[in-house]
């Protein structure tokens, strides 16, 4: 007497995608993916721990192109950007000497950078600060916020090869406490 074999629709249909399943775990776990250079994979973790990024802004549309260089650094890590905008007070004044036009349009530049931060969704802070070279405020900025890179726009107009960098990007260049970006505008974007 040979017994009933009773096949299910049911059953069969767990048994194939049980099959699947395993297989393709079994597949997965056998297909090594290819090596990368050391240097490589540091490099991604370094981006990958940018958390904090400092933005100088003066309103110029380089400075605004640095703003969204920073937004699409930081946006896979959802990044904080800091925004500052130093005022240069002569040193024929005092540090606290009202400067009233200067105060509103530099408001209205972090305003305005903060507009683009929040367009993306990335949460962003702005200050005004005041300071006798720009430079230094900004590296003072920089190590007061604990930033993790400073991403700036410079001009696109070079007029001699010795003035590629402005005087505050090169002070930024030398003395800066993290990691610095520089973008230029291509003369065909500006």
């Amino acid at each position: 007497m040979t017994p009933e074999v009773y096949v299910s629709y049911w059953g069969t249909l767990f048994a194939i995608i049980f099959l699947a399943s395993m297989g393709s775990l079994l597949w997965w776990m056998f297909h090594v993916p290819k090596p990368i250079p050391l240097e490589a994979a540091k490099a991604r973790r370094a981006v990958g721990a940018i958390k904090k990024i400092l933005v100088p802004t003066s309103g110029t549309h380089y400075s605004e192109r640095g703003i969204e260089l920073a937004c699409r650094l930081g946006e896979e890590q959802k990044a904080e950007i800091y925004l500052v905008s130093v005022l240069e007070i002569p040193r024929t004044l005092p540090l606290e000497a009202p400067i009233p036009d200067a105060e509103s349009r530099a408001t209205d530049i972090i305003k305005r950078g903060e507009s683009i931060i929040n367009l993306r969704g990335l949460r962003s802070r702005g200050e005004v600060r005041r300071g006798r070279v720009a430079g230094e405020e900004i590296i003072r900025a920089a190590k007061d916020w604990d930033a993790d890179i400073i991403v700036m726009g410079i001009r696109s107009q070079i007029r001699m090869a010795q003035e590629i960098l402005g005087r505050t990007s090169d002070l930024i260049l030398r003395r800066a406490p993290c990691d610095v970006i520089v973008i230029k505008l291509s003369t065909e974007a500006a």
